[in-house]
């Protein structure tokens, strides 16, 4: 990577990170990112649990949102939130081997979590994804030391940016752009 890349902090259970993931896709500009998993939401369970009352409206609510901002994406509405530190670990984990595969892996995760509804919690479903990227053996749920600490310096990095919501990409310029944002935005910001 010789080129500076643009820092994209996300969350997988942030269905407006997801939509964004999407669209950078779609655009043909996730490539010129480095994508940085990130907990906005760290106080959440491990195995997910379903959300009922407020939550349950709340999740409903971004879920319509988004449809909005994003129409054609495909999601559905998850049974509740997964705590999503495995699956930043185990990402982290993947990319220091292998980027494109690493980066598989975050976009089947994002699917598996927002169109079919798994806990990506789950050390059993993170391994089926990872399995899914074509991740060697050795690679799958080999969280180490090192993984864990490059998802803490991605966590420490966001913090220090000001910003406590994501999406977030920072340029190399240190230009910010916040949110789920129409693509032209998106085009503009790396033009």
């Amino acid at each position: 990577m010789n080129e500076a890349q643009t820092l994209l902090y996300s969350d997988f259970n942030c269905p407006f990170c997801y939509a964004m993931h999407e669209r950078l896709h779609e655009l043909n500009l996730i490539s010129r990112c480095e994508w940085r998993g990130v907990q906005h939401a760290s106080h959440l369970p491990r195995p997910m649990k379903p959300w009922q009352g407020m939550l349950e409206a709340e999740l409903r609510h971004e879920v319509t949102v988004v449809q909005r901002l994003a129409p054609g994406l495909p999601i559905s509405l998850p049974p509740g939130k997964p705590n999503t530190k495995p699956a930043i670990e185990q990402a982290a984990a993947l990319m220091r081997r292998d980027r494109a595969q690493g980066m598989e892996f975050v976009r089947e995760t994002y699917r598996a979590f927002w169109c079919e509804g798994k806990d990506i919690s789950d050390p059993v479903v993170l391994r089926q994804l990872a399995e899914q990227t074509g991740a060697p053996a050795e690679n799958i749920g080999a969280i180490d030391d090192e993984s864990r600490q490059v998802g803490q310096a991605w966590e420490s990095a966001w913090h220090r940016t000001g910003q406590a919501g994501v999406p977030l990409m920072v340029s190399p310029e240190g230009e910010l752009l916040v949110g789920c944002v129409p693509s032209d935005q998106v085009r503009q910001f790396f033009a």
